[in-house]
């Protein structure tokens, strides 16, 4: 039965699931008891496949709300006995001390699938610890097999092709060309094409870069992180695009828009330091203090830049007299002496005073030509104030700022660039036409021959190192390959049993007479999973 959002008992425990361990324990047990219990009474209702009203089963329901406990439980559930086997989504293929080999379920977690587990944590970016979810295994395996497979080779392929953009949109902005232009020889015309290139890949740029923000949909406090490339691409094509429409309009201000736009493409090659995971960790660091902390800083900052240089300005500027007269017609002597004049420069400017007092915060500012005013007591009041605020507060204040950044991000930092990997391999996979798609599909099909009956599934292979269990249990070592379906057992485990037992008696005797200490006899594991083992006293 199902609420009126579509909800079963399963996506009911999922929901009062609240990530710690107590809750994650108690919640956990009364899954698998409904999961056992439907199996025994309903064997061909498959309660966990049951999708609710926004088309979510229990484990995209736990991605969707973050629900690490639960949800790591569902995609590592493995039932040992035979008849509950089928409801498990890990079997072990082979154990050896620490190291197990096995298969994961892949249903609804690849990307194969509509709305599968991998779509709904990237892109999800209201879930606050998906990062954390994508460690999980098999996703964090199956998303290395993707970038080796494909991802790779195809982000380095696109870095290639960002170079080329770069060189010949550096070019034609350097040997830029006003209207009317008509070319005139091979060289011209390589100009044209250049030009051509640069606008076709600046509106490919724009089109991702909406693209690339519809599909997160960030909110506006994940805005800036979740959509931080996406922005800069999107605005380095909206910059090249003004710029061309300006250019064929005349107006000289296209340069500037040029400009800036040539400058955001070089600093959009940062996006591709998320190939590497050292300089992907260093990427995100200047990310995350650009968008926290440098960002609060310039607010602050300003504030008292416009507030400081208002009052130098309304301090030094002169009074103006009703009855000043103005020189409307200068005589020609006049003209030439005020245009042969060096004008000095003066705080009664308000874009100058800006200027200078930033000059200040930086350590740079020159207050010679002002010391002959009258009211300097004032002026070195403000001054003294500003810099104090500036230079010695706000300046020291986001040093402190961006080291209690990289301390707090240093942990993290290495989860966020895997979400951002995760993100492009994502990304390139849309880009591949469908018959390498199924080429480049991740896992095998496996029957796995369960005891109600034909049971195919496509299945990743992990292989895994558990040292907290290996150093519970020194003194047996498992050499046993196993099957993936255990029902299907052979002879050969009583026979391997009978032998054990035959062995340890034979011997008994002889290790009586020579009594020796600390000595261990292992005995192959059987696929019930027993070990005999002996140590002589």
């Amino acid at each position: 039965m199902a609420d009126s959002h579509g909800n079963t008992v399963l996506h009911a425990l999922v929901l009062v699931a609240d990530n710690s361990k107590e809750n994650t324990e108690f919640i956990t047990a009364i899954y698998d008891r409904i999961l056992k219990i439907t199996a025994r009474l309903h064997p061909k209702i498959k309660l966990e496949e049951k999708e609710n009203n926004d088309g979510l089963t229990p484990l995209k329901l736990a991605a969707k709300n973050g629900k690490i406990g639960v949800f790591s439980h569902i995609l590592q559930r493995e039932f040992q006995e035979n008849h509950y086997k089928h409801l498990s989504r890990k079997f072990t293929e082979w154990v050896y001390g620490p190291v197990h080999s096995s298969l994961y379920d892949l249903s609804s977690v690849d990307t194969n699938e509509n709305n599968s587990v991998l779509e709904i944590l990237i892109y999800g970016s209201e879930i606050p610890n998906r990062h954390e979810m994508l460690e999980k295994e098999p996703l964090s395996c199956l998303l290395e097999d993707k970038w080796k497979k494909y991802g790779g080779g195809m982000f380095f392929f696109n870095f290639l092709v960002y170079l080329v953009y770069l060189l010949i949109f550096t070019t034609v902005a350097y040997n830029k060309k006003d209207l009317p232009f008509i070319p005139d020889d091979a060289w011209d015309y390589l100009y044209v094409f250049g030009q051509l290139l640069t606008l076709l890949a600046n509106c490919y740029f724009f089109v991702i870069g909406i693209v690339g923000m519809t599909r997160k949909r960030p909110k506006l406090q994940t805005l800036l992180i979740d959509g931080y490339y996406e922005i800069l691409f999107f605005s380095q094509g909206l910059l090249f695009l003004v710029a061309t429409v300006l250019y064929w309009a005349g107006r000289q201000e296209y340069l500037g828009f040029l400009v800036i736009c040539l400058a955001l493409s070089w600093v959009n090659v940062l996006y591709y330091s998320r190939g590497h995971k050292h300089m992907g960790i260093y990427s995100i660091m200047i990310q995350m203090m650009i968008v926290s902390d440098i960002l609060r800083f310039f607010f602050v900052y300003i504030v008292f830049l416009l507030g400081f240089s208002a009052a130098l300005v309304t301090l030094l500027m002169e009074p103006q007299l009703k009855n000043q007269t103005k020189i409307e017609n200068p005589s020609p002597s006049d003209a030439s002496t005020t245009n042969n004049k060096c004008v000095t420069p003066h705080y009664q400017n308000v874009s100058h005073t800006i200027l200078q007092l930033f000059k200040f915060t930086i350590g740079m500012g020159d207050i010679e030509f002002i010391h002959t005013h009258q009211y300097m007591e004032v002026f070195y009041l403000l001054l003294i104030g500003y810099i104090v605020l500036s230079y010695i507060l706000l300046l020291n204040l986001l040093i402190a700022l961006m080291n209690n950044t990289v301390k707090k991000t240093t942990m993290e930092s290495a989860g966020i660039w895997g979400l951002q990997r995760a993100l492009t391999i994502l990304e390139m996979e849309k880009r591949l036409p469908c018959c390498l798609k199924k080429s480049f599909r991740s896992g095998v099909e496996r029957k796995l021959g369960t005891a109600f009956g034909d049971d195919r599934r496509r299945c990743f292979r992990v292989e895994e190192m558990n040292w907290n269990k290996w150093n519970t249990d020194l003194v047996n070592i498992s050499e046993d390959p196993g099957y993936c379906d255990r029902s299907q057992r052979t002879d050969l485990d009583s026979t391997s049993r009978g032998f054990s037992i035959g062995l340890k008696l034979f011997l008994s005797p002889i290790l009586n007479i020579c009594r020796p200490s600390n000595i261990s006899l292992f005995f192959p594991q059987g696929e019930a999973g027993e070990a005999f083992s002996w140590r002589a006293q």
